[in-house]
């Protein structure tokens, strides 16, 4: 896609509404809609988000992030925000100031999940990106970003099966993952 043709999608993005019941995020100067998340997801976002100490941290829902030199906004399941940094107002929120980025992975979102966000976050130098995969009731911890578009990767990856602590060395916490849930009868994938 050229530049006009990107910048000629996200002026159509930030004017678009999606119909009622859909959510819709621009990665790479494609949109995406999807439906809305399932209630294992929401329930792992849930207890993800009541986790993180409100002294330091914000943990936010539904906020559209702003990958600088990429034609995407992403909505990340959550993103963590260091209290003292965090803007006034607004509908993007710089991926500089993101310390960390969470995505629950869905039956749809796999690919997404795991591969594009993966560089997108790691191209806006996003420190950490968490991904929380009901699937294979795992969470994958990415962190060290480098590189520039779609070549942008995190160095350090480590997993962890759901029921074992997962500590979150960019925020200081301990992650408890023996409530996250599964999706029954969900075929499993092959990503790492």
């Amino acid at each position: 896609m050229t530049a006009v043709d990107e910048r000629g999608v996200a002026e159509f993005f930030e004017r678009f509404e999606p119909p009622v019941g859909l959510k819709a995020e621009l990665l790479r100067g494609e949109i995406v809609m999807m439906a809305s998340p399932d209630l294992v997801h929401n329930l792992i976002v849930l207890h993800t988000e009541r986790q993180i100490p409100l002294d330091r941290w914000y943990p936010l829902q539904t906020q559209d992030v702003d990958v600088v030199d990429e034609a995407s906004e992403p909505v990340p399941d959550l993103v963590i925000v260091a209290r003292d940094v965090l803007p006034d107002s607004g509908r993007l929120l710089p991926c500089q100031l993101i310390t960390m980025v969470v995505e629950v992975v869905s039956k749809n979102s796999v690919h997404r999940d795991y591969a594009v966000k993966r560089s997108i976050y790691a191209a806006g130098n996003v420190p950490a990106y968490l991904i929380i995969d009901p699937i294979m009731a795992r969470c994958v911890l990415l962190t060290k970003p480098e590189g520039k578009g779609e070549d942008a990767n995190y160095r350090a990856q480590y997993i962890e099966k759901f029921g074992q602590p997962l500590m979150l060395d960019v925020l200081g916490v301990e992650l408890n993952t023996s409530e996250f849930g599964t999706f029954p009868d969900v075929r499993p994938h092959r990503y790492p």
